[in-house]
This record gives structure tokens, C-alpha cells and sequence, in this order.
């Protein structure tokens, strides 16, 4: 779980703000979205199966640019 604590003189805004860029960094909250309702594992396995091949096309399409 991700923790920030608050220096003397910095505001709250800044901490909070600090707090949330960690979670996103740790993949906190988008885990926890994906664990909020029950997936069947054939799902799990789709979904998990497209994203691969999102991320080698867009791997390829990067390699052809360059």
C-alpha cells in the first residue's frame, strides 16, 4: 500500500497530489477495479490474450517507424 507523509510547511493539496501519483505508479487503483466484480477465468484469459497483442502490434507498428 502506497504511503506519503506530510513534510512541515508542505500543504495538503501537494500531498494528495503526491499520493494519488503513487497509486497510479503501483497499479493500485487499476487492480482494484479489476478485482471489484468476479471475472470467469475464460474472460480472464481473453482479456488478458488481446492486451498481448495490442502491445506486440504496437511494439511492431513503433519498430516500423523507426
Amino acid at each position: 500500500m502506497a504511503r506519503q507523509e506530510k513534510r512541515p510547511g508542505e500543504s495538503i493539496d501537494s500531498v494528495l497530489r503526491k499520493f494519488k501519483r503513487k497509486l497510479k505508479n503501483e497499479g493500485t487503483l487499476q487492480e482494484l477495479r479489476l478485482r471489484e466484480f468476479f471475472e470467469k477465468p475464460s474472460d480472464l484469459k481473453k482479456r488478458k490474450k488481446k492486451a498481448a497483442e495490442r502491445r506486440t502490434k504496437q511494439q511492431q507498428s513503433a519498430s516500423d517507424v523507426f
